[in-house]
């Protein structure tokens, strides 16, 4: 496997700056792409919303050329400093190979989303070793609160950012002893897996790998999980930050999602560590990926470093 590109840090944002509202993947209201225009205008921002953001045909937001289109001319314009995705649901992978990873290269900056963006952040990872942010969409700054809160400091500070795991996640009761330490890489469950055998799927060796995921019934949480032990990718991480997963009714099935992620991952003999408020729940707080990240299941904590410098 080819040795990983040096590591890139995007400059963290400061008044003043022009930030891209691209939609790469699913469609949006444009009434909640409005709602952040005003949330990141009031942090003293310039949003732009690009010309193909409120496209909508079928399940994706517009063509794959003009989704790509907008997401490359956002990567190569020098006066955007952060890339921030207006929804996840479907169509990231399918532009993946049309992505302009050079103008990454030349100009690192902040980008932003999660669940479906999932990809995306795997791809940037991989071909450049840019440090990207898995945090709220665009679209849910219309929910202020700590939607808001986490992503203004994930993109204008330098904080690390400390989650301490939440009796109130279903998650919770996933968890193991120790304390372990390496790169946050993952995301969205259901993402990971659709990459592997990919040139996209982020190398894990002595990673600290993040998952979430929403809408997955017990058994194919296992299934899921089963893929990633075939292919021998969980066998190789350090620990596991596990973070929100929801399902869609339980129907007769006392097994739920938390119980299998316990007796999946439990007999790995690495750090588990569950309860996170990370994913499509009521808190989506923000972390970098590709950061240095140190997860703690004796105290409960992951602490994961700035994504910006």
């Amino acid at each position: 496997m080819p040795a990983s590109p040096p590591t890139l840090h995007p400059q963290v944002l400061r008044a003043g700056d022009a930030v891209a509202l691209v939609s790469p993947a699913g469609p949006v209201a444009e009434a909640r792409v409005q709602a952040a225009v005003r949330e990141l205008t009031a942090w003293g921002l310039r949003p732009r919303v690009y010309p193909h953001a409120l496209d909508s045909t079928g399940f994706l937001a517009g063509s794959d050329a003009d989704r790509v289109a907008d997401l490359n001319d956002a990567l190569a314009d020098p006066d955007i400093r952060a890339v921030l995705c207006n929804r996840g649901g479907y169509g990231v992978q399918r532009i993946l190979e049309h992505v302009d990873y050079d103008a990454v290269r030349r100009d690192p900056k902040l980008v932003v989303g999660f669940s479906d963006i999932t990809a995306l952040h795997g791809a940037l990872w991989n071909r450049t070793g840019l440090v990207t942010v898995h945090g709220p969409v665009a679209a849910q700054l219309e929910r202020g609160g700590v939607f808001a809160s986490t992503l203004k400091q994930a993109l204008m500070t330098t904080q690390p950012s400390v989650i301490t795991a939440d009796a109130d996640e279903p998650t919770f009761s996933v968890r193991t002893r120790g304390v372990t330490e390496g790169i946050l890489l993952g995301g969205n469950l259901s993402m990971l897996c659709t990459c592997v055998g990919t040139p996209f799927m982020p190398d894990l060796r002595d990673a600290i790998l993040l998952i979430e995921d929403v809408g997955e019934l017990a058994y194919r949480v296992d299934r899921l999980l089963t893929q990633l032990r075939n292919c021998g990718i969980l066998q190789q991480v350090r620990g596991i930050a596990v973070g929100q997963f929801s399902e869609p009714g339980h129907g007769n099935n006392p097994v739920r999602p938390p119980d299998v992620l316990s007796e999946r991952l439990g007999d790995l003999g690495i750090v588990l560590l569950g309860g996170l408020s990370i994913g499509h729940g009521d808190r989506n707080l923000a972390v970098a990926l590709g950061a240095h990240a140190v997860l703690d299941a004796d105290e409960g904590t992951l602490t994961v470093s700035a994504a910006a410098r």
